[in-house]
């Protein structure tokens, strides 16, 4: 219970990682505010994770959109008091070769994947500064540093937040911030699930460990960068690709 008495908001929070790191962050004891799009998902993530005994709050979130951005965080402030941990999980793809990619494509996956990573971390500062303590932790991707077909705006917005990742831990170390990001490779979802097996196989191909990671491994990376034992890191990148890249 090293994260009891610690108020966590998890942007995309409702399902896959986002739900996964909710839910590691509730086993250590930590408060949660599941942010989404979807309000129905988020509320029903927050029902079932305040079973198990953490206070929760669900938000209706566009990351992408400075007021409610700026809602959310009132809302949190005015049921919690505080935020310690940030974690930016919020994405979308939106895929399509480079010379075929429609520009709304381009600003939808930017919007979401970066400007909502700059938006949150900004207003989350403002809190962090004031208690002299705050984990921000983005998610990042693994395409971030290999790039791939297909992912030109999702790897660069990807990309984008590593950058911002360690300029954000350099202005705030001084102030009791730490600011780091988790890299995910191919995690089973839904979305591998779906791929035909010829597919999954070439991609088990590219990764040493034969295996695609779960949601847990992620959360577990996550729950890190949270924790006490982190208090010395900042402005790092944990891969967890099974040695996809290295």
């Amino acid at each position: 219970m090293e994260l009891k008495g610690k108020v966590a908001l998890i942007t995309g929070g409702a399902r896959g990682i986002g739900k996964a790191i909710a839910e590691h962050l509730a086993a250590k004891g930590a408060d949660l505010v599941i942010a989404d799009i979807s309000y129905d998902s988020a509320a029903e993530t927050a029902k079932e994770l305040a079973s198990t005994g953490v206070r929760t709050l669900a938000l209706k979130l566009d990351v992408s959109k400075s007021a409610e951005v700026s809602a959310a965080f009132e809302s949190l402030m005015k049921e919690f008091g505080r935020l310690d941990i940030l974690v930016n999980n919020a994405g979308i793809t939106r895929d399509g070769l480079l010379l075929r990619m429609k520009e709304e494509d381009w600003d939808a996956v930017i919007g979401i994947n970066l400007k909502g990573v700059f938006l949150c971390s900004k207003e989350a500062v403002k809190v962090m500064v004031k208690q002299k303590f705050g984990r921000i932790i983005n998610i990042a991707s693994v395409v971030a540093f290999m790039g791939n077909p297909g992912q030109a705006n999702y790897s660069a917005s990807k990309a984008g937040i590593v950058g911002l990742t360690k300029t954000t831990a350099k202005e705030y170390a001084s102030r009791g911030i730490t600011v780091n990001a988790v890299a995910p490779g191919f995690i089973a979802t839904a979305m591998t699930d779906a791929l035909a097996e010829n597919v999954r196989q070439e991609m088990l191909k590219s990764i040493p460990a034969g295996t695609f990671g779960s949601v847990k491994d992620v959360a577990g990376a996550v729950a890190f960068f949270a924790s006490p034992d982190s208090s010395y890191v900042t402005g790092q990148v944990i891969h967890v690709n099974g040695g996809m890249y290295m």
